[in-house]
């Protein structure tokens, strides 16, 4: 696991490597072990090591007998096959690790090496003897890459921040990127925040040569395939062998290694095949609040119990707060989901005991995990309504209050009426999920910037019709499956996961998101997975009936939330209104004072929950304070 960096400038130029160095010290906390440059004329390549795997021959860049270089960051799991593989056919290898497997794919296969790769990452070879430069990024987009390309210079590195350190790059902000954050509380790639930075989008490959930049997908999600078996009880039997598998190989390390367990179906399970295929106590690590309603630490304990865990606990109060310039920092760009600041306290928590830890992101998206995919089947049935049913349920809509941000019945019920509204299924999904739907961004924005955005005010729509667009042969479970699986689980969850992790110089791996696990689940039908409008992950808990504790098994869907809400009437209040309320907020222009000074007045009063919406505005001031001024 690193961070790395690089450049490509005009033929006859020359990088300097002081350069270099500066963009890649900005990566230190990616990797604390070391650090590696190469220099080649007008190509810089650069990495900082958190070294995992093979500790002591694992030094970047490999550079092969005919000057190919390589900097990568990640895992490949199947590298040892790999190898044996390519040693069978002539080759030999210097190191024992797997970024010189990479390479020597590279060198037989060209781009066609990423399907064999089965891991995550992001990787940039410098191909010599053919003036290319080559980059790649994992199937479901676990490790980030930005990059910059203009006439004579073309930069890209893990963080945000690298690119500008590399060259003299505008921080013109995209004004279209920053209203799709106040929608989906990410943003999407291949936007960043500013114009002339993009993302490499996940599962794609990106190749500079003479001058041309060339993007290409090479994965995607197995839409239209049938399902493996139509036996209910042999798909079960399919998923226990493969997601055993899929653990054990994120099992090897070199260096002490635990998982994060939240006490849900998911990490749950994760640690129950990591207890079974380990000679020791597994180490384990919950986070939880002192609201009770918002702590899972019980559940946890039940699971750690069970298997005899070695477990630690840590519970967050608002006091902690005081990181969250520090995470405004660490994410580059602006980021909203809330529970960034839990994901970061448990990660630095567990690097105090383990340098790897294994987690249960992916188990919502293979397995309709999430409480919206229910709502939206449930809305399903609003499409026969007449007209006047309609307008009535609407009206009933604003007559609920929203109050008790996420857990309330009237909070939840008056958003999915909202949400079921819409004929449109991208729009009712959008709505389910925003923070700031367009009717009420158009209120809280000035005139000035709605004038700047024209248009593109409703992009946010747009990028969700694509999704639905790309899932149109799914059955509707799986469509849903699908969208998330090309739009949140990408940009915000894999986002949050690597920024938190890697912010503490901790691996996280995701055995639920191997892609070999993920193409043996998604074909299969839909109806196994959301049963009826209350058996949400029934394929997988039935799979794992037996690994299983009834009271997790049981347990409805909770979520990684925190209590903002009360937090913004409380410890936060004064934090908040000192920081977007202040003139170097309100100078910015993006918003009219009058209508963010009702969102705040309205929330202490009590009339309405805006707790995500004040954090979403709380995280773009900080972004702008730590990242685009300091």
């Amino acid at each position: 696991m690193c961070g790395i960096c690089g450049v490509r400038l005009g033929e006859g130029e020359r990088v300097g490597l002081e350069r270099l160095k500066r963009a890649n010290d900005l990566l230190r906390h990616r990797g604390p072990d070391d650090e590696g440059f190469f220099v080649e004329g007008p190509v810089g390549l650069a990495m900082r090591r958190l070294a995992v795997i093979d500790l002591n021959t694992g030094h970047q860049p490999v550079v092969d007998e005919d000057g190919r270089a390589i900097v990568f960051n990640g895992e490949i799991y199947n590298f040892r096959e790999l190898r044996s593989e390519l040693e069978a056919r002539g080759r030999r290898f210097k190191t024992r690790g797997d970024t010189e497997v990479i390479l020597a794919l590279y060198k037989e296969l060209g781009a066609g090496c990423v399907a064999k790769l089965r891991g995550m990452f992001a990787f940039a070879i410098w191909d010599k003897p053919r003036r290319r430069l080559f980059i790649a990024r994992d199937r479901v987009g676990k490790k980030p890459l930005f990059y910059a390309a203009l006439p004579g210079f073309f930069a890209f590195g893990s963080e945000l921040r690298c690119l500008f350190a590399l060259g003299d790059l505008s921080k013109e902000i995209d004004e279209e990127a920053l209203d799709q954050y106040l929608s989906l509380q990410y943003i999407p790639s291949p936007r960043t925040i500013y114009r002339q930075v993009k993302k490499l989008p996940p599962a794609h490959t990106l190749t500079v040569e003479d001058g041309r930049v060339a993007i290409e997908r090479y994965w995607d999600l197995p839409v239209g395939r049938p399902s493996p078996t139509s036996d209910f009880e042999q798909a079960k039997a399919m998923i226990v062998e493969k997601l055993t598998e899929a653990v054990r190989l994120r099992m090897i390390s070199d260096v002490p290694l635990g998982a994060f367990l939240s006490g849900g179906v998911d990490s749950s399970i994760i640690v129950a095949l990591m207890a079974e295929q380990s000679a020791r106590p597994v180490k384990t690590f919950s986070i939880g609040f002192e609201e009770e309603r918002f702590s899972e630490l019980r559940y946890a304990r039940e699971v750690a119990r069970r298997y005899g865990c070695d477990h630690s606990e840590f519970v967050v109060k608002p006091k902690m707060a005081d990181v969250l310039p520090k995470l405004a920092w660490h994410y580059g760009e602006p980021y909203a989901d809330c529970s960034a600041l839990p994901s970061y306290y448990v990660a630095l928590e567990t690097r105090r005991h383990v340098t790897v830890a294994l987690n249960g992101d992916g188990g919502d998206e293979n397995f309709a995990g999430y409480l919206r995919y229910v709502a939206m089947k449930a809305a399903g049935y609003f499409d026969a309504l007449p007209s006047p049913a309609r307008s009535a349920l609407k009206s009933a809509a604003e007559l609920l209050p929203e109050r008790q941000a996420p857990f309330g019945w009237a909070w939840r019920l008056n958003r999915f009426l909202r949400s079921a509204l819409f004929d449109d299924q991208a729009a009712r999904h959008l709505r389910m999920i925003c923070y700031f739907p367009e009717d009420e961004k158009d209120r809280l924005y000035s005139a000035r910037f709605k004038a700047r955005l024209g248009e593109r005010q409703h992009s946010a729509l747009r990028y969700m019709k694509d999704a639905f667009s790309a899932a149109a042969d799914c059955d509707f479970v799986n469509r849903m499956l699908c969208v998330d699986f090309k739009t949140y689980l990408p940009e915000c969850l894999m986002t949050k996961v690597d920024i938190a992790t890697m912010a503490c110089s901790l691996e996280g791996r995701s055995p639920l998101l191997d892609h070999e696990f993920v193409e043996l689940v998604f074909p299969m039908p839909g109806e196994w997975k959301l049963k009826g409008l209350r058996g949400s992950k029934h394929l997988m808990k039935e799979a794992f009936r037996d690994k299983l504790p009834p009271l997790i098994r049981k347990r409805n869907k909770m979520g990684f939330g925190i209590p903002v809400g009360a937090w913004f009437r409380g410890e936060l209040k004064g934090f908040w209104e000192e920081l977007v309320l202040s003139p170097q907020a309100l100078s910015r222009g993006y918003f009219d004072e009058a209508a963010l000074r009702a969102l705040w007045d309205e929330h202490q009063a009590g009339r309405r929950e805006n707790g995500y919406r004040l954090w979403a505005l709380m995280m773009l001031e900080l972004w702008h304070q730590e990242c685009l001024e300091r």
